[in-house]
């Protein structure tokens, strides 16, 4: 299991002088650059690093270098950069020169810092360099040039790892990550959760957000779709959905292999072939069960049909009930507008919120959805989807945390919900007679789990 995580990318648009990364978070225990480059002439193909603004001669390195025939080694000493890469001349278009630079310590305050570098180029040879930077600063930011003045071409990339502390204590996930304090299984597809050892661990798991309702010859073309309730959410830091108590964390044994699935997000309804919308699906931690959101109302030829219950219930159109959340994971849809001529329909409910009720003008927006800081970041889910007005400037927004938002008058379509966030689709928007308009799809749900390092 690879336990780097990606900081930062650059890929060169055009020819550049230099690379600079800056801002490098201090949290991890090394780093590693991974470089793919070319130079702007047939001259040498090194690059030159420097730490932190540092031109002072304050650099020393040794290397080893070798074509398969015959092998070289150097010393540099008191220099104003390290050098890494190829030696010698070769093709600057190739891109064949690679290069992986270990950084380590870098965040150490009271020892100098080494490097580590192998890189090696199809038509040159094949490089090993050991650097030293005498500082004991901690490393924040870091500059490459090309040697002796060249640029590095078009389609070069730089990419910056970060390396944490130890190893993780299971497998699974599309990413595992560590501040130095807890480990972060990300799944945003359903895979495997394999403990190597028994843990306690925290989780989110949110469900797919449910789908936006369709019109289709609405009555004086003035209704529009009502918005799709967002998936349940169920967490045990900071907040869980429908107003419930932070759940408790759960005991996972070694050598069990624990199901996760990740919940898709529902369809939004189609209104030119009238097919209806659908909830979003369950996502699953083991005994944790999360509600797909329900789908949005909506209307085929004058007949206003329900929306659905779910983890967050899907707003209601004219004359018809709203749907209804499930208990401790989110919030019930708003209802739609029972007012002549106009017909602003209800918001999807939310993991935080009521969805929005619809009026004679407006639509609801979808209910808001919660904020979660189990990563170490504030981040909010499960947000309603908005439901659609005929009224060009009444559609309903998304609510907070991916919900998307409802459509509008000449058959604009709801937004779907945003992926990975449990977001409910918006409504599709108010028709002229004879015409259609489409729901957004929920977004797809997501699962975290963590425990401590």
């Amino acid at each position: 299991m690879s336990t780097y995580t990606p900081i930062s990318s650059q890929t060169l648009s055009s020819a550049a002088a230099s690379v600079t990364f800056s801002g490098i978070p201090q949290t991890y225990t090394d780093l590693v650059l991974v470089c793919n480059y070319a130079t702007s002439t047939n001259a040498s193909l090194s690059i030159y690093i420097q730490f932190n603004s540092d031109t002072g001669s304050n650099y020393s390195s040794t290397d080893l270098w070798g074509n398969g025939s015959a092998a070289s080694s150097g010393r540099t000493s008191s220099t104003t950069f390290i050098r890494i890469g190829g030696r010698g001349t070769g093709t600057s278009s190739s891109f064949s020169n690679i290069t992986n630079t270990s950084i380590q310590n870098y965040s150490n305050t009271t020892t100098n810092k080494t490097i580590l570098n192998r890189s090696g180029t199809a038509d040159l040879a094949t490089v090993a360099t050991v650097g030293l930077w005498r500082s004991t600063a901690a490393i924040t930011s870091f500059t490459i040039t090309g040697e002796g003045g060249q640029t590095m071409n078009s389609g070069s990339t730089f990419t910056l790892y970060g390396i944490g502390a130890g190893s993780p204590k299971a497998f699974g996930g599309d990413e595992v990550t560590t501040d130095g304090t807890y480990w972060y299984h990300t799944f945003r597809s359903s895979g495997i959760f394999a403990p190597m050892t028994a843990l306690t661990c925290d989780y989110l798991v949110v469900a797919g957000g449910g789908g936006g309702g369709p019109v289709y010859y609405a009555p004086s073309g003035q209704i529009g779709g009502a918005g799709g309730g967002a998936g349940g959410m169920r967490c045990t830091v900071t907040a869980t959905g429908g107003g419930g108590s932070v759940e408790s964390a759960l005991s996972v044994s070694s050598g069990t292999n624990y199901t996760v699935t990740v919940g898709a997000g529902g369809s939004g309804g189609t209104g030119s072939t009238q097919t209806i919308p659908t909830s979003g699906s369950n996502s699953v931690f083991s005994t944790v069960t999360s509600s797909g959101g329900g789908f949005g109302g909506y209307t085929f030829n004058n007949t206003y049909t329900a929306a659905a219950n779910g983890g967050s219930g899907g707003g209601g159109v004219y004359g018809a009930a709203t749907g209804t959340g499930t208990t401790n994971q989110g919030y019930a849809g708003g209802t739609g507008s029972t007012a002549a001529n106009a017909y602003g329909s209800g918001g999807g409910g939310g993991a935080g919120a009521v969805g929005g009720n619809g009026n004679s003008t407006n639509a609801g927006n979808g209910g808001a959805g919660v904020a979660t800081s189990i990563t170490g970041t504030s981040v909010t889910y499960a947000g309603g989807g908005g439901g659609a007005s005929y009224i060009t400037t009444g559609a309903g927004s998304g609510g907070t945390g991916g919900g998307g938002a409802g459509g509008y008058r000449n058959s604009v379509a709801g937004t779907s919900g945003t992926a990975n966030t449990g977001g409910g689709g918006g409504g599709g928007g108010g028709v002229n007679p004879g015409t259609a308009s489409n729901g957004g799809n929920g977004g797809s749900g997501i699962v975290i789990v963590r425990y401590a390092v």
